[in-house]
């Protein structure tokens, strides 16, 4: 084996994770269907706090004022609005995953079954049931929010406050909700979402489907370290090796690893519905 390519070396490494990530599917305990809660605020004063690890599905939608805060209370209400929102696609994520795992162990597909399946390898751009299971593999949360930190300026910029576009992704449809950018010398335009966790998907899709991170890919599917995970990222920007540096100073500044081991509470009501 070790005289294999190192490619083909790795799809049999990957494939025996994903042997034994599908012999401990069905003991997974399911999560009952929920709704995140989106939330209409008058001041940033509205926003709930993140008190316990178990995170509040809660959802915003056009956040702006982050810049008349104190940099401490910006950098709170900040994590307070993205936090949960990455949680709940990650969730989101993870329940399609489950669902994919089932039916590579099942034999009695329906028309239903095979509609959702090729809509995941559509979706995420996979070939493979293998491919797929890397490709749906999400990053730890302490990247997801460094991201958010850098391409939304602590989320100050004006494509988040106005647009929900935490990460500045561009929109090339004009059929689509969109606001122009204020570059006077291009015509660029980015994307416009009902909530935060439109852009969020977006940006786990982004990276579920693009060649470029397929080395990331691979290396979050095999670790949890984000040492070994975050310079894949080198090709997310134009700054390279400047970027991923930006992104650890900020994780280790900011104690982000913490999130890793935040969970969302899907079991959640609020108190005026119980």
């Amino acid at each position: 084996m070790t005289g294999l390519p190192r490619p083909i070396l790795r799809l049999i490494l990957v494939s025996v994770f994903f042997a034994t990530c599908i012999a401990g599917c069905k003991e997974e305990e399911e999560d009952k269907v929920f709704e995140p809660i989106l939330l209409e605020i008058s001041s940033l004063e509205d926003i709930e706090p993140i008190t316990d690890s178990l995170v509040k599905p809660f959802l915003y939608h056009n956040v702006g004022g982050f810049d008349t805060l104190t940099v401490q209370e910006n950098k709170e209400k900040f994590i307070a609005v993205v936090l949960p929102a990455i949680l709940i696609v990650k969730h989101r994520i993870r329940e399609d995953l489950r669902k994919v795992k089932d039916l590579v162990l099942s034999n009695n597909w329906n028309g239903e079954d095979s509609l959702f399946y090729q809509t995941q390898l559509d979706r995420f751009n996979a070939d493979s049931p293998f491919d797929l299971i890397i490709r749906m593999h999400t990053h730890p949360t302490s990247i997801a929010l460094a991201q958010a930190v850098v391409e939304s300026g602590w989320g100050t910029s004006r494509f988040f406050s106005e647009a929900n576009n935490l990460f500045g992704i561009w929109s090339y449809n004009p059929n689509r909700p969109r606001i122009a950018s204020k570059i006077k010398s291009v015509n660029v335009h980015l994307r416009m979402y009902e909530d935060i966790s439109g852009s969020v998907m977006d940006y786990f899709e982004t990276l579920a489907r693009a060649r470029a991170y397929r080395n990331f890919r691979v290396a979050s599917y095999e670790t949890s370290d984000i040492n070994k995970i975050l310079p894949h990222l080198r090709s997310y920007s134009e700054r390279g090796s400047e970027y991923v540096g930006q992104l650890m100073t900020i994780i280790n500044q900011n104690n982000f690893q913490r999130y890793d081991h935040f969970i969302l509470d899907t079991q959640y009501v609020p108190p005026a519905q119980e």
